[in-house]
């Protein structure tokens, strides 16, 4: 069931965003390794992202595989019930995973918590990738005042 507080009753979430540079589709258990790869490599890049510098994730000793397959389970649980929306960012060229979305419900102020990273050596698209969720969000999604987190 789609919680009306987060989106409206009957929206149905978009399922991808794609552009040359990269693609967006719904995070999911079959995600798990390249995932896993992807944050564990750049857990200090991710950490110093804007909307990461005062949290636990990633966690500075990593996880298992198998704590992270519960977590993408878990992201997936959110998705399909409305409480969040969590998409991998994949390279369009070759799918490798090079980083995540995060659409949440609001921590303070707005109507989404929108978080964002790229694993390190894809650093220069961390700004691209930002910008283009906030468009894509205030285009197709039922939001208009976003939680950035500085950016």
């Amino acid at each position: 069931m789609v919680s009306a507080a987060f989106i409206p009753p009957g929206f149905e979430p978009p399922s991808s965003l794609a552009t040359e540079q990269f693609l967006l589709e719904p995070l999911g258990p079959q995600h798990n390794e390249a995932d896993h790869a992807a944050w564990t490599s750049s857990i200090e890049h991710i950490r110093a992202t804007p909307g990461y510098q005062d949290r636990s994730w990633p966690p500075l000793d990593g996880m298992s595989l198998e704590a992270n397959l519960a977590d993408l389970r878990s992201h997936a649980d959110d998705f399909t019930a409305g409480r969040g929306f969590t998409f991998t960012v994949l390279d369009p060229a070759d799918g490798t995973v090079i980083g995540c979305v995060y659409l949440y419900p609001p921590e303070s102020e707005g109507d989404v918590s929108v978080r964002s990273w790229v694993r390190a050596d894809r650093s220069r698209l961390d700004r691209t990738l930002a910008e283009a969720v906030a468009n894509w969000i205030t285009t197709e999604w039922p939001w208009q005042r976003l939680e950035r987190f500085g950016r």
